[in-house]
Formats: structure tokens, sequence, C-alpha cells
């Protein structure tokens, strides 16, 4: 008897063990594994690569390569006095009452610190586990999504991820990011532009908290252009091509005191 079909969320959470396991599966192979057709197959390897969470190869899929980038540890080091006004300025926006939705990042996890010490009563939903303790011992009503853990970035992706984030409509969505240029919003840590941009979609007021030193960078994914936000939280102002581009995308800028390095 032929195994049942195995469904969609199913397959891809099932997808993603594969390259656990191993670092090449093919299409042919997992389509007679799931009872699928290989047609299903290329749609699921299709839709993980786009989420950043697979490497499309010729045939199937491999495990995502390891690019540099600076794990949680180190950038929740660097460049603190900056993310901490980056943070208190977005912080003084929030109201007692709204519903947020936070991604996983150094930036936001100083957002967190700075809703905690505020005692907003808000309800926030979260893909970071530091960001989820800092609020939930405070009086945040605190959400945490449920997926694939990464330990580097103490955060959850994946596609449960994501469906669980599409269960919910919020006053306001706050992320990080990798990079902002005249491209957009972009990101380089595994699985987390599909999370950004599942946040921001499903937020009725979308906002960047970015230090200066991402402008004009760009990460692996892209995530939404600059037009698709409302608003933006830096240290520095932008200048030049950029700023340009935040002033014909209707972008507001929110430029935070940040404390001189003499004081």
């Amino acid at each position: 008897m032929r195994p049942g079909k195995v469904k969609k969320s199913e397959r891809r959470r099932k997808i993603l063990l594969e390259l656990k396991l191993r670092p090449h599966v093919r299409i042919s192979e997992l389509a007679r594994q799931f009872n699928a057709s290989t047609e299903t197959l290329r749609r699921d390897f299709d839709a993980l690569a786009k989420d950043g969470l697979i490497d499309r190869a010729h045939g199937g899929a491999s495990a995502l390569s390891q690019r540099h980038y600076p794990n949680l540890d180190t950038r929740t080091a660097a460049r603190i006095a900056e993310r901490e006004s980056i943070a208190l300025a977005a912080a003084s926006q929030v109201r007692d009452g709204e519903t947020i939705m936070i991604d996983s990042g150094s930036t936001t996890i100083e957002l967190a610190k700075a809703l905690a010490y505020r005692d907003v009563s808000c309800t926030v939903i979260t893909n970071s586990l530091p960001v989820a303790m800092t609020l939930g011992s405070r009086s945040a009503d605190v959400m945490l999504c449920p997926g694939e853990y990464q330990g580097d970035e103490n955060a959850v992706v994946g596609t449960e991820t994501l469906e669980f984030l599409r269960g919910f409509r919020v006053d306001r969505c706050m992320i990080g990011a990798s990079g902002l240029s005249v491209d957009g919003v972009s990101e380089t840590v595994r699985g987390f532009a599909a999370v950004k941009r599942e946040m921001l979609r499903q937020a009725s007021l979308r906002q960047l908290l970015i230090g200066s030193e991402k402008f004009n960078q760009s990460g692996l994914a892209r995530v939404v252009g600059i037009d698709e936000l409302h608003s933006i939280f830096v240290d520095v102002r932008p200048q030049n091509e950029l700023l340009a581009a935040l002033k014909r995308g209707g972008v507001d800028i929110h430029v935070a005191d940040t404390p001189s390095p003499n004081a």
C-alpha cells in the first residue's frame, strides 16, 4: 500500500530535516518518499529557497552554505550606544494596548529592553527568544512563534513560523535588517528575510530600526522595497541617493539622539 500524501507544511519541514542529515537531496527521491509529484516538490524547493532556507541546485537542493556574517553575540557587543539610542527612539512611539511584531536581531533586543524599561502594556509576537524573555517578565503579553531553532541567532525560522505569523494582524511591525540601500531592505541571516517579510505584511505600520553602518549595504536576500516602509529609526541621517530614495518612498526618518563618545 502506498503511503498517504504529506501536507505541504509537513513536506517542507521534512525537507529541512533531510538536509540536516545529509548535504544534498534530489527532487525525484523525495517525491517518491512523500508520495507527491516532482512538480509539487519543485514548488516546495523553490519556496524554501526564496525564504532563504536552502540552496537550490539542479534536480534538488543543498543545505544552506555558511556565509560570513557576525552571529548575534558578536553583533550584540558592537555599537551598543547607537543601538540603544535607536531602540529608545522607537520604543517611545509604542502605546499601551498596541499589538506588535518584533523580529530577531541585536537592535530589536535593545528595543525589547527599552519597552520593558518603560513597562509598556502591549502584546508582542516574536520569533526571538531574547525578545520574548525580556518582555515576558514585564507587563507585555508575549507570543513566541514556533519553528526551526537557530542557535547562533537564538531565534526560530521556517515554514511553521511563517504560517503562525499569517494568523495575526497587528498595529505595527518593528524589524531590524542586515542592510538598507536604494534597492530596499535586505537580510543575510538564514531564513530571516521571509520572517521579516511576513511580519511586515501583517502590520498596519511598518517600521525599520537600523544603524548607519548598514546604509548602502545589501544582504543575501531582499526583504521589501523602500516604498513598503512607513518609517525608519536611525542613529545618523542618511545622505545622497539613499536619502533621496527614502523621500521618494514617503518614508519618515527618525534620527535618535546618540550620546557623544566624550560625554
